[in-house]
Parts: C-alpha cells; sequence; structure tokens
C-alpha cells in the first residue's frame, strides 16, 4: 500500500503525525508525506511534537514546490492521498484544479487515476464559500472528514478525539485502526 499524505497550514496539523504513526503500523504500508509552508508553521506555533518526528516517520517527504516528483504523476501508482488538515485555500485550489503546488498537483492526480482522495478540512465556521467547495469536492469524488468531536466512544483526552478522526479516515482505505473505538449498539 502506498498512501500520499498532505498536511496544510490549517489549524490542527498535530493530527496529522498520528495519522502517519497509524500508517506506519500498517505492514508494507509506503507513506508519501507532503508539508506546505504554512504547515511548516502551523507546526511551529501549536505543536509540541517535533517536527522531524513526524518526517522521520515517513519513507518519502516531497516539496510542495517540486512539481516534478514521482507522486505528480498518474503513472506512479498510489492508494490514494489524505490531506490532513486540509486548508480552504487547498480546498479552492482542488475544486478549481489549479495545481500550482505538489499538493494539489497529487490531488489532481489521484481523482484524474479515480483514486482515493480524503480531505480533512479545517475551518469553524464555514463560509458559504467554503460549503462550496466542500460540496463540489464530494461531487468530484472526494470524500469529506471533518475533525468532529465524538462523545459515544468516551474519549477522555485530545488524543482519543483524534484517534477517532483517525480511524474514520483510515476506514475510507479498508483499515482498521487498532486505537479507534467503534460504536456498538445500545440495549433498548
Amino acid at each position: 500500500m502506498r498512501i500520499i499524505v498532505g498536511v496544510t497550514g490549517a489549524s490542527g496539523v498535530e493530527m496529522s503525525y498520528y495519522l502517519v504513526r497509524a500508517l506506519k503500523n500498517i505492514e508494507g504500508c509506503e507513506v508519501h508525506l507532503i508539508m506546505t509552508a504554512g504547515a511548516k508553521k502551523t507546526w511551529e506555533l501549536e505543536c509540541d511534537i517535533p517536527l522531524e518526528d513526524l518526517i522521520s516517520l515517513a519513507d518519502v517527504v516531497h516539496e510542495d514546490k517540486n512539481l516534478a516528483a514521482a507522486i505528480s504523476s498518474g503513472s506512479y501508482v498510489t492508494d490514494g492521498m489524505i490531506i490532513m488538515p486540509c486548508s480552504m485555500k487547498t480546498l479552492a485550489g482542488i475544486t478549481a484544479g489549479y495545481a500550482e503546488n505538489l499538493m494539489v498537483r497529487a490531488a489532481d492526480v489521484c481523482m484524474k487515476e479515480g483514486r482515493k482522495v480524503v480531505l480533512v478540512p479545517r475551518e469553524m465556521p464555514f463560509s458559504r464559500l467554503h460549503l462550496r467547495n466542500l460540496k463540489e469536492a464530494a461531487e468530484l469524488g472526494c470524500v469529506i472528514v471533518p475533525p468532529m468531536l465524538t462523545f459515544y466512544n468516551g474519549p477522555k483526552t485530545l488524543e482519543d478525539q483524534i484517534n477517532h478522526i483517525v480511524g474514520k479516515v483510515l476506514m475510507q482505505f479498508g483499515i482498521t485502526h487498532d486505537k479507534f473505538v467503534p460504536w456498538t449498539g445500545a440495549d433498548e
């Protein structure tokens, strides 16, 4: 399995660390990481985890400006892409097909090749423009997994909430996350 993970400058960059760590626990999973300049700045502002810890988990790290990277071509086969968190700027680029950087180009390639693209949008509240772009992305085949708080699984920490979101994202690729606590039903 080969997955592209994109990290944009939206708030919530720490979620990407949990995502990549979960992917690396899967036997044979190759992770290609792209971080925007904004993601690196947001990481510095929001996250106590050293950026090197995220980077060291990836099998391949691509510069966002490198439009000649392997993942910029449909002939380089991947299983799809996860952008977590996904900024509204990146979302707009995806829906407009404006592939000015590797992040949007890789998403564009996955979409044209019929590969899964999962977007984890981080903005609150959503404007009408954001909602229009999310609707457009969904109509273009992207899966939208907003990082919503969950209570039915009894979370006690922020890490529990993040692991739930990671689990929901990985379900889109048929992957079961060992830290995901699913709903199991209730007695009447």
